[in-house]
């Protein structure tokens, strides 16, 4: 059971497919905090029909370009004229998708951590078999955007997606993730592409977009939290003002903690 889920920000986070996660024993997260961290998270009951506080947002058919709006189509037409959008090489990521990576969350409008180089270089050059780049090259061969993807038997998960800011009026990412969506969907018949849980952070308005213009949808689950000791009381007690906190990532902890198992 450990070995599915992996530590991240201090929590520890199911790793695998979110359709195969399974309630935890308290005996089971225990055993996790017991190896460091500050919290679990566990959903379950994915896909549910009731709606709850948590979901992930996922897309589980493909339509082409039929499914889309007028408006969508055209500006899905006008990015696959300015990008060429392919998978790549992780050395294409290690030479070229740093600078994307500090661009792209120095534009956000709430505060991002942006990894220092050693730190990207880490984790690109640690990646298993399972995780895929796609990228987008301008008419200059330039990468201007890319996409770190896992990948399943059955599902695909968008987990990183940056873009140069000022590729955006040129519809960059709509030409990536209809490539994407295509491609995953449609071509290697996999059940579903998701692009993570809900956002606690709110920080790029990635999954409002993709609901809105891909026809992606809240996949709703049930969630469970649990705490080491210390950690817990501090959420507990900082809960009830979680409202006038000011700190992003406490304000993102509180919220989440707030989600569990609500109908």
């Amino acid at each position: 059971m450990n070995e599915q889920y992996r530590l991240y920000k201090h929590a520890w986070i199911y790793d695998e497919a979110p359709h195969t996660e399974q309630v935890l024993s308290d005996e089971q997260m225990r055993s996790l905090l017991h190896k460091g961290g500050w919290m679990v998270r566990n959903t379950y009951d994915f896909d549910t029909p009731n709606h709850t506080a948590f979901w992930y947002v996922i897309k589980d058919c493909f339509g082409g370009m039929e499914e889309l709006s007028t408006k969508t189509r055209n500006q899905v037409r006008r990015g696959m004229a300015h990008y060429t959008v392919q998978q790549i090489s992780k050395e294409e990521m290690l030479a070229k998708g740093y600078p994307i990576y500090c661009a792209a969350t120095a534009s956000y409008k709430t505060t991002a951590t942006t990894p220092t180089l050693t730190e990207y270089q880490r984790r690109i050059t640690e990646t298993d078999n399972d995780i895929e780049y796609w990228g987008a090259y301008n008419h200059n061969n330039d990468l201007v955007a890319f996409s770190i993807n896992k990948t399943g038997a059955d599902y695909c998960n968008y987990q990183t997606l940056k873009s140069i800011p000022t590729d955006m009026k040129n519809y960059v990412y709509y030409a990536l993730i209809y490539t994407m969506n295509r491609h995953y969907l449609q071509e290697r018949r996999m059940g579903y592409v998701l692009d993570g849980a809900r956002s606690v952070t709110e920080h790029s308005n990635i999954q409002p977009f993709l609901e809105e213009k891909f026809n992606f949808r809240k996949a709703y689950c049930h969630l469970r939290i649990s705490y080491i000791w210390w950690f817990g009381i501090i959420v507990k007690c900082l809960y009830p003002f979680g409202r006038i906190i000011k700190i992003p990532q406490i304000r993102a902890v509180l919220s989440m903690h707030g989600m569990q198992n609500q109908e």
